[in-house]
């Protein structure tokens, strides 16, 4: 097998073989889903490097990732089936209050950082956090977009993972986050009580 051969059937980085090949999805952060189309050669300030080169599902986007900073910029496999259920449980687990305390620059902040962990999870705690926070206030602009970056990464992640459409999948996540919505729709009724008192 030649050099060229065995690198489009095997991208090795350093010790350990990353199983990414052309025509693999794989998730780049803060874009989301994504195959990729090939391995190419380019020259680079005289010198010759490697690049993915990735189509963005989403928005057809087309990036170029050097093959040598994959764990740098932290590109990864679609999550399984068997893992989605995680993603309930993240849910399920309420709004961060920690988060919720600090000054919306802070929180900003902490959200773009846990969106550019390329972590499903991490994201999934976004668009928790702001899609309760939608109960209980209007989201300012930096909000909804955050909203928006978070929901359209989790659901094109676990469409994928489970073989759904968005539909299902936004409904299935509706139904995950129905105790928690019921939980604060409960309190700002209690609220809303003790002021008319």
């Amino acid at each position: 097998m030649t050099e060229t051969a065995a690198r489009k059937e095997k991208y090795i980085y350093g010790e350990k073989p990353i199983k990414f090949r052309p025509g693999d999805l794989v998730v780049y952060p803060a874009h989301g889903v994504g195959r990729i189309q090939s391995i190419e050669c380019r020259e680079v300030d005289g010198k010759k490097q490697e690049f993915f080169i990735l189509h963005i599902l989403e928005n057809s986007m087309v990036i170029m990732i050097p093959t040598q900073n994959v764990t740098a910029v932290c590109l990864r496999e679609i999550i399984g089936k068997d893992e989605v259920p995680k993603i309930y449980e993240v849910l399920k687990k309420g709004v961060n209050l920690l988060i919720n305390n600090m000054t919306w620059n802070r929180r900003q902040k902490e959200y773009m950082d846990k969106i550019r962990t390329g972590s499903i999870f991490e994201v999934a705690e976004v668009f928790r956090d702001l899609f309760l926070a939608k109960f209980t206030k209007e989201l300012s602009f930096g909000e909804r977009k955050l909203f928006d970056i978070a929901q359209g990464l989790l659901i094109n992640e676990i469409c994928v993972a489970e073989d759904r459409d968005k539909k299902t999948t936004m409904r299935k996540i509706k139904m995950v986050l129905k105790d928690s919505i019921e939980t604060i729709n409960k309190n700002m009724d209690i609220k809303t009580g003790l002021t008319q008192v």
